[in-house]
């Protein structure tokens, strides 16, 4: 059965005597874009990544196809452009994934932005994003900006705007990349870590040193091109083979944080100025709302990225100068996430200054690389990268076709953006839910579960409760009702040991109690 967690050493035992045209190093929304890209032009292509797929930064964005109306500022108009176009493509090919909807911007006494530039970069931003007219971005006065969001500050607020943007689930888009190009061909494999490369020449192909964590085995499997795309740790894959250390990228750490509608009941998505030359979401989604983002220098363990104290309280201030009422503490932040913005390195700017544009480099040894860039723009650097790799193996490159590409996986005709399963899973979710009573709560786990299992590789509860579900940002207090269910269900599937499954239950509550900032709060009452 493709791209199932039960499959490992079907698809994955004999790699030493399998050559492939490309290894993909990385299994975040670049690489699963790449290896969809490179699958339909006929590659044989391998993905490994070390962790689970999306565990980084692919799941720790904004969570917004979003056209970067910030980047306006830094004159970045052909990346506003690019993202801007490539929204509309990546709703018609994922629907129930890449949802429309609107962003006001209210224009506040004293904030950065004037009701006469914000007019005008909008329309620059409809005019190169090709905004369809029923989108393009509505300047609104007072009285209709406090209507579209009465809990803004009144005598805070000037004038506003309406504009559109996509709301997404990043680590379910990146699944569906996977899925995809594995019905193409493509083998992805999560936990499995680059170790070692021994590049070869025109006439030999390069090994990659892999190590299996699931199955505690190391292999070599032979390529005739290597990709890097690996994120934040880009380069950590550089300086692998200990040749000339690589110093490339720029760490940003953003972190969102997450709590109850009812604490704040916003009526839609804001963009708001936070009054230091920055701007913030909060956006509402099922019944939570979450808002951030930070934009700091990060030079911690990358492997153990975390919300801390300064970024929490940041964050809730600013959100609590904004709106009536807010009065939110620490207390009633239920999650968070904290993510690596992987910028390409420019001496002498700060982290909000250096461009969000992604860059392509190919080291001496031809270890081809890609860092930066956008979530939005994924499909854009998969296609730039899989050009430069099939020139080098073809001597040509021929047309990309991941805009044309027709997903297995439907949007569903009618449902409400609180229909949990339809929103994450599409029509797939017909397979799992058809003949199961709603009320029983049980029974539709164990269809999502063995769903996640047998179709999207999904190998512990970790895995599905943080990338294949969002629950533990979304729901976190229901992971804590359904981890021994979740527990049971996975001890059977792969026959798991007492051990083994206090093992995993350790994981989900150390994540549980990160991610809920249960420390920081402790130590804020102290």
């Amino acid at each position: 059965m493709e791209f199932s967690a039960h499959n490992r050493l079907e698809l994955f035992g004999h790699q030493e005597d399998v050559p492939y045209d490309i290894i993909i190093i990385g299994g975040g929304i670049t690489g699963a874009g790449i290896a969809l890209d490179a699958a339909l032009r006929g590659f044989k292509t391998l993905l490994i990544e070390k962790n689970d797929f999306a565990s980084g930064t692919s799941s720790k964005s904004t969570k917004l196809i979003h056209g970067g109306l910030r980047y306006l500022k830094q004159m970045e108009f052909a990346l506003v452009r690019e993202v801007g176009l490539e929204r509309a493509i990546l709703h018609n090919m994922l629907p129930h994934l890449v949802l429309p909807g609107k962003m006001l911007l209210p224009i506040v006494e004293n904030g950065s932005l004037g009701k006469y530039s914000t007019n005008a970069a909008l329309w620059v931003y409809d005019y190169l994003a090709q905004v369809d007219k029923e989108d393009k971005k509505k300047m609104l006065n007072k009285e209709e900006t406090l209507e579209a969001e009465p809990l803004l500050y009144s005598e805070n607020v000037k004038s506003g705007a309406l504009y559109a943007e996509y709301k997404t689930d990043d680590a379910r888009l990146t699944l569906e990349l996977l899925k995809a190009a594995s019905t193409q061909g493509a083998i992805c494999m999560n936990y499995c870590e680059a170790k070692h490369f021994v590049m070869g020449n025109e006439k030999e192909n390069h090994t990659v040193e892999i190590k299996d964590y699931l199955r505690d085995q190391t292999i070599k499997a032979k390529a005739k091109c290597i990709i890097n795309a690996s994120g934040p740790w880009t380069d950590k894959v550089l300086n692998i083979n200990k040749g000339k250390l690589s110093n490339k990228i720029f760490l940003s750490k953003g972190v969102h944080l997450v709590i109850d509608r009812t604490k704040l009941p916003l009526q839609q998505s804001i963009y708001f100025d936070i009054g230091d030359g920055r701007m913030m979401f909060a956006i509402p989604r099922l019944n939570k709302i979450y808002f951030g983002t930070t934009d700091t220098a990060y030079t911690g363990d990358i492997d153990d990225v975390r919300t801390d104290r300064d970024d929490a309280l940041y964050l809730i201030k600013a959100l609590n100068r904004q709106f009536i009422n807010a009065n939110i503490n620490l207390d009633d932040i239920e999650s968070s996430w904290a993510g690596l913005r992987p910028l390409i390195r420019k001496e002498g700017q700060s982290s909000t200054e250096m461009s969000r544009k992604d860059e392509v480099f190919i080291s001496p040894d031809g270890l081809i690389s890609i860092a930066g860039g956008k979530l939005t723009g994924y499909r854009k650097m998969a296609e730039r990268v899989v050009d430069l790799a099939e020139e080098q193996l073809r001597g040509k490159k021929s047309p990309c076709k991941t805009a044309d590409y027709s997903f297995r996986c439907k949007s569903i005709e009618k449902y409400s953006e609180e229909d949990y399963y339809h929103v994450n899973y599409g029509s797939a979710a017909r397979q799992f839910l058809d003949g199961i009573d709603k009320g029983n709560k049980e029974k539709r786990l164990y269809a999502e579960l063995n769903y996640c299992i047998m179709h999207e590789s999904c190998t512990s509860p970790l895995d599905y409760f943080a990338r294949r579900s969002g629950r533990l940002y979304f729901d976190i207090n229901g992971v804590k009702e359904d981890l021994d269910i979740c527990l049971d269900y996975f001890s059977t599937a792969f026959n798991w040991t007492a051990e083994r499954i206090e093992r995993e239950r350790e994981l989900v509550l150390t994540q549980i109690r990160i991610l809920s900032l249960e420390d920081i709060k402790k130590a804020s009452q102290v």
